[in-house]
Formats: C-alpha cells, structure tokens, sequence
C-alpha cells in the first residue's frame, strides 16, 4: 500500500506524462502545419514515448493496491515561431518532468517505500537520456542554421524514428 502524499504525486505525474504527450503532438502538428514531416514524425513518437510512461505509471498503482487515477489535461502549447522553439519547449518540458521525478523520489525516500524507490530509478535514469538527446537536437539545429539542405537531410533522419515499448 502507498501513503496517501505518495499515490497523489504518482497519479499527478501519470498525468503529467500524458499532458507531456499531448503537448508534443501539438508540436507535431505545428510541424505538419508547416510541412516539417520528418520533424512531426519525432514528435510523434516522442509523444507515444510519453503515454508508454503514463502507463506505466498507471500499472506501478494499480499493481500496488491502489486506484489510477486521471484528471483534466488542459490544452498544450499550440503556436510556435519555428523548429527551434518546439525543441526548446521540448527540452524546457523533459527538465521539468526530471524535477518532477526528483520530487517523486524524494516522497518515496521520506516514506522508506523502497518498491516505489527502485520503480522511479527507472524513470531518473531515462530522464538523463531525455534531456541529452533533446539537447543534442538543439544543439544541431544550432549549427544548421538556415541552411535549408543540411535542414532537409536531418528532418529526413528523424522520420526514420520509431518508438519501441522498452
């Protein structure tokens, strides 16, 4: 059984995984919008990658004894100035789950739960990987500039990404 601060974090973040999916299918969509398939395509798997994470949640509770429980997901972010800003508020948006995460581990810490412990080491340690490759993805589109070839050819690379459950 988790304690009550416990279980109202986990749900507020299966939540938040899924509000995290939506937001990045609202950067999908921006990128459709503006005929950036491949780089609608990241977002698209980016955001399966997200609700593979609520669930996953969802199961950590309903594996635990308790009740998933799921609130209102208020609309994403839906406009953006260009590529750059969706991968900006892609990285703003994986830096606020990893606070989140910290928060959540620091309940379980307090609690002495350590089955909720070892579950959220999973999520710290993807969180790592989530913010690199989103910084790495900056960090080219930085370099590419305007330069609407090399733009081409990466946006090319990253509609070959798919998400595979882990």
């Amino acid at each position: 059984m988790l304690n009550k601060e416990l279980l109202n974090a986990l749900n507020e973040q299966m939540n938040h995984e899924y509000f995290a999916a939506h937001a990045y299918m609202a950067m999908a969509a921006f990128c459709d919008k503006e005929s950036y398939e491949g780089f609608a395509n990241f977002y698209v798997q980016q955001a399966k990658e997200e609700r593979f994470h609520g669930k996953k949640i969802y199961d950590y509770i309903n594996d635990r004894g308790e009740h998933a429980l799921f609130a209102t997901i208020p609309a994403p972010k839906s406009d953006f100035s260009s590529i750059l800003e969706t991968f900006q508020d892609g990285l703003a948006q994986e830096q606020d789950v990893t606070r989140r995460f910290y928060n959540l581990s620091d309940l379980a810490n307090q609690a002495k739960d350590y089955a909720t412990i070892s579950f959220l080491n999973w999520f710290l340690d993807e969180q790592v990987e989530e913010e690199a490759m989103f910084e790495t993805h900056l960090d080219y589109l930085k370099r590419i500039g305007d330069d609407s070839n090399t733009l081409y050819l990466y946006e090319k690379e990253l509609a070959a990404r798919s998400f595979d459950e882990e």
